[in-house]
């Protein structure tokens, strides 16, 4: 860094949508706040949400131990953090969520075969039937969004939000792109692996 370089911490901000940096002393207008993109997610999962939690309520179970059942259902057996990767749920929450369904029995832990160190959950007989009954709830609800929305409209969405999620996963930070410095940070998190593919019907979780 030559002696008229501007220190990461001095470094201008840049004009949104461009990498030119913004005059000293001007000011960015924020976009409307009904354009936030994060804003628009989260009220379209709450929206969506609303029409679950009665059905999951009715079995006694909440929406993220439902989340968790789920995505056991897809697999013989996990690691925990690997179920926290796939359920986008932080290790200590899910030890929490995990211990509140141990004692359902609605899962069981059992060692690995191969790596007697390693801990492995899956779903018990009793998760499955409840999977099964809280199910049948669950897909006459989605059966009703899909006819309420369109199933093309539908598929289109969920096409374009995991197109917009593979684009942002695995590319590096755009603050970091545009290379400015906001002070020390908790390390990036990894591409989620788990997430539902094409075809998952994971509206629910």
């Amino acid at each position: 860094m030559t002696s008229d370089s501007p220190s990461p911490r001095s470094r201008p901000a840049v004009v949104p949508g461009t990498l030119r940096p913004v005059a000293a002393g001007t000011r960015i207008r924020l976009r409307d706040f009904s354009k936030s993109l994060p804003m628009s997610l989260l009220r379209a999962r709450e929206t969506v949400m609303r029409q679950f939690r009665p059905s999951l309520a009715h079995f006694g179970i909440t929406e993220q131990q439902w989340r968790v059942l789920r995505a056991l259902t897809s697999v013989r057996a996990i690691e925990v953090l690997e179920l926290a990767d796939a359920t986008c749920l932080l290790a200590p929450s899910l030890s929490r969520i995990l211990k509140g369904l141990e004692e359902r029995d609605l899962v069981q832990r059992m060692a690995d075969e191969t790596d007697m160190r390693r801990v492995l959950i899956s779903i018990s007989p009793a998760g499955q039937t409840l999977i099964e009954q809280a199910g049948a709830h669950s897909e006459v609800i989605y059966a009703e969004i899909t006819r309420r929305y369109g199933a093309k409209r539908l598929a289109v969405l969920q096409d374009m939000l995991r197109d917009l999620e593979d684009t942002l996963a695995d590319a590096p930070l755009i603050i970091d792109s545009l290379g400015l410095d906001v002070g020390p940070r908790a390390p990036h998190a990894p591409t989620r692996r788990g997430r539902p593919r094409k075809g998952d019907e994971a509206l629910e979780d």
